[in-house]
């Protein structure tokens, strides 16, 4: 059985671990360095990523996921997580925060502004986990701006309105390193379950 931690600093660890149960893996909660071991995968849930950040470099664990991420363990980020994973965050709050990195991609936090404009929507999941598009979720959700090499696109959304007030602009809300099997997403546990199961 495939063993997989969930980061468990603060967010929503519990769903994750739940999830996973759910598609048959042994998952773990992971709050320390000694929790990694064993672990055949990683999972960066939802949450704040200012406080999770915090909390990891409190710990101890910023080295070591980064170190997690420089071998090249499977990896998943889900939209806090997406945040740390990227190699860099428009938004931050003043004084910045800790990135883990590994993922060659620029997120803008927040995008779609505070949590009243929180929404749904319909959108198409990536190649090869089927053709019907599903329901993302998106509270005070970032998304990925640009992207470098190796990056794959896995899901966007055209149009998309900012918080600030300028140009709709097509966004990425899925994508995947390669040949490293990282993946970061938002619009919560919906394509997180697609993935896991197929």
């Amino acid at each position: 059985m495939v063993k997989i931690g969930v980061l468990a600093l603060q967010g929503a660890f519990e769903e994750h671990i739940d999830m996973l149960k759910q598609v048959g893996a042994d998952a773990v909660e992971v709050r320390l360095p000694a929790d990694l071991a064993g672990l055949d995968a990683l999972v960066f849930p939802g949450g704040e990523s200012t406080a999770i950040a915090k909390v990891a470099e409190r710990w101890g664990m910023i080295e070591p996921l980064k170190q997690w991420v420089h071998d090249k363990k499977p990896i998943w980020g889900t939209c806090a997580g997406m945040i740390l994973l990227a190699h860099s965050a428009r938004h931050a709050k003043q004084g910045g925060q800790a990135l883990i990195g590994g993922l060659d991609v620029e997120v803008s936090r927040n995008f779609f502004g505070a949590q009243i404009r929180s929404f749904e929507q319909q959108i198409q999941g990536p190649p090869g986990y089927g053709d019907e598009p599903y329901t993302a979720v998106f509270i005070r959700a970032p998304v990925i701006v640009s992207v470098g090499e190796h990056i794959d696109v896995l899901s966007e959304i055209s149009n998309a309105q900012p918080a600030d007030g300028s140009d709709p602009t097509d966004v990425i809300v899925a994508a995947r390193k390669v040949p490293q099997n990282s993946k970061c997403c938002n619009g919560n546990m919906k394509l997180m379950d697609r993935t896991t199961s197929s």
